[in-house]
């Protein structure tokens, strides 16, 4: 015999299933899909639980901001560009989704690329090896006649890189973001970090303009910013550079504004980093609003996501 007390489980009290609360029910299941059905019809079968249920209710968040006139700001870094989203992008700007865009340096790179040539991005450990990796000499010949004439009329980066590509209208265009974001008259602000991108390796560029630039475009950002209230902000895919842009121009843009609150703030990415989810979906939103994370391959999650707006965004204007 032990000499160590047991439980006497026979005390135990249970209770009857139909007093317990449950969080899985079968109202709440998926449901398998014909190929032939609509989108729709398969948003709808969806599981409603934990991101496909968030995922939704994501998207009805910037339905819902559209249809009110709240500010819906989209944060990238390069790979949607890379991995063929611009359509995607440019119509959800066309359908007044995206009311300001903000990007790093590597997306303008590889915007104006696809301008330009209708293609982009290299083969990184092919060229670091002999020391070609990001030494083409069109794009940053580009990007500084672009900026130095930015400079000249009082503009941002991202709206200089706008009219740059419309001026010089070049075969791609159409599928360029930043010029359709000019054309657009939606805001766009290009967050380049000194020594990130290949720009910096080339004899033109230009510290100082960039700077004043890119700084120019924070205050933008900023101004942006201030009309959150009620509004979304969405990060895909920039893992330190934008959330920290984000935090700051919140910071600054409170201090001169005041309250912003109640915004629904996202971050879509193929792995959760520290910085978007702190900076973006939960020091923001800290007392008000919700923060939301998504896992998961940018050239699926971004299709995913932007028919679930429409979606959404159909159903809210059918039931108003």
């Amino acid at each position: 015999m032990s000499k160590y007390k047991r439980l006497d489980i026979s005390r135990v009290k249970t209770i009857k299933s139909s007093d317990r609360k449950t969080r899985s029910e079968i109202s709440d299941s998926g449901h398998p899909i014909d190929p032939e059905k609509s989108v729709s019809q398969f948003l709808d079968s969806l599981p409603s639980f934990l991101k496909a249920a968030d995922l939704l209710d994501f998207a009805q968040r910037i339905a819902g901001a559209k249809i009110d006139g709240n500010t819906i700001i989209w944060m990238m870094g390069a790979h949607p560009v890379k991995v063929g989203l611009s359509p995607l992008i440019i119509d959800l700007m066309e359908e007044r989704f995206i009311s300001h865009l903000a990007v790093n340096g590597a997306f303008m790179i590889h915007d104006i690329e696809m301008a330009f040539f209708g293609r982009t991005s290299e083969d990184v450990v092919e060229g670091l090896g002999d020391g070609s990796f990001g030494m083409v000499e069109e794009t940053p010949n580009m990007i500084f006649e672009a900026a130095s004439d930015a400079k000249k009329r009082g503009l941002g980066l991202g709206e200089g890189i706008g009219i740059y590509i419309e001026k010089k209208s070049p075969e791609y265009k159409n599928q360029s973001i930043l010029r359709n974001c000019y054309i657009r008259d939606i805001p766009v602000s290009v967050h380049v970090a000194i020594g990130t991108d290949t720009i910096s390796q080339h004899p033109g560029f230009d510290g100082g303009l960039l700077g004043q630039l890119t700084g120019d475009d924070f205050l933008i950002m900023a101004e942006s910013v201030s009309g959150l209230e009620d509004g979304v902000i969405i990060n895909f895919g920039s893992a330190v550079i934008l959330p920290e842009v984000f935090l700051k121009a919140l910071t600054a843009a409170r201090n001169v504004k005041g309250k912003i609150e109640n915004f629904a703030a996202a971050n879509f990415d193929m792995i959760q980093h520290y910085r978007p989810n702190l900076n973006v979906v939960a020091r923001p939103v800290s007392g008000s609003g919700r923060g939301y994370s998504f896992t998961g391959h940018h050239e699926i999650m971004m299709p995913l996501l932007a028919a679930a707006i429409k979606y959404k965004y159909k159903e809210l204007i059918e039931r108003s």
